[in-house]
Formats: structure tokens, C-alpha cells, sequence
């Protein structure tokens, strides 16, 4: 039983901290939205990449080209010690970024990158907080944890 509560208070945890860490970098302007777009970055400019997030609902999980795409920044992600967490609502994420990007045409919210602007690294507690629940999650051999983002 508290091995469980240990679990879902790591997880609640966790959450809060991305939901934060989401707001934080779209007010920088460190975030990259959709996997051609940062496919894009990890190619150009890995080493400002912080951190990713790829998100799926449960209609996405049948989209093969999707699982590919998922698969293949997963292993640039663990080859580049790229934190990577896995998110199962982008309806949650579309509230928190928006659901439009600046044409009005619907955001892909299955990738998000935040990134570093400049050589100075971006310091802030949520991404350090999210940074040790990925290196938690690895030592339980959990590489690419799901966390789910607050009510």
C-alpha cells in the first residue's frame, strides 16, 4: 500500500511540475511544438534541448506513423541524455498551450520540446524537479515515465 501512494504522490508531483514547467517555457519562448518541428530541432540544434514530452491520446495509440515517430525520438532522446517523459491527454496540453497555433490552424501537441535560447543554461525548479523524477524513473528501469498533468 505505500509502495502505491509513494508511486501516485511521485506521479502527482511530477505533474505539477511539468504543468508549470509548460507555462514557464511558452513565457520564454523555449518550447517547440510537433514532431516535424522538433525532429527539425533535435537535428539542427540537439544540444539546447532540454526536454520532451510526447503526448498521446488513447485514439493515437492505433496511428503507426505516430508510434514510429514516438520510437525514433525516444532512442535521440536517451542517445543525447535528453529527459523524456510520455503523456496520455493532450486535451489537458491544448488548454495549457492552446489547441491554434498563430493561422489558426490546430496545434500537434504529440511533441514538445523546451529548449535553451541561449548559451546561458535556463535554470527553473520545475525542470530540475522533472529532472530528478526522469533519473528515479531510469533507475527503476522506467525510461520514458508517464505522469499525468493535474486536475
Amino acid at each position: 500500500m505505500h509502495v502505491i501512494f509513494y508511486i501516485l504522490c511521485r506521479m502527482h508531483k511530477a505533474g505539477k511540475a511539468l504543468h508549470e514547467l509548460l507555462l514557464s517555457a511558452q513565457r520564454q519562448e523555449c518550447l517547440t511544438v510537433g514532431v516535424y518541428e522538433s525532429a527539425k530541432v533535435m537535428n539542427v540544434d540537439p544540444d539546447n534541448v532540454t526536454f520532451c514530452i510526447l503526448a498521446a491520446d488513447e485514439i493515437d495509440e492505433g496511428d503507426i506513423a505516430l508510434q514510429i515517430h514516438f520510437t525514433l525520438i525516444q532512442a535521440f532522446c536517451c542517445e543525447n541524455d535528453i529527459n523524456i517523459v510520455r503523456l496520455n491527454d493532450t486535451e489537458k496540453l491544448a488548454e495549457i498551450l492552446g489547441s491554434t497555433d498563430d493561422s489558426g490552424e490546430p496545434k500537434d501537441l504529440h511533441c514538445i520540446l523546451i529548449t535553451n535560447p541561449n548559451e546561458d543554461a535556463w535554470k527553473d525548479p520545475a525542470l530540475e524537479k522533472l529532472g530528478l523524477f526522469c533519473e528515479e524513473s531510469r533507475n527503476l528501469n522506467d525510461w520514458v515515465p508517464s505522469i499525468a498533468l493535474p486536475e
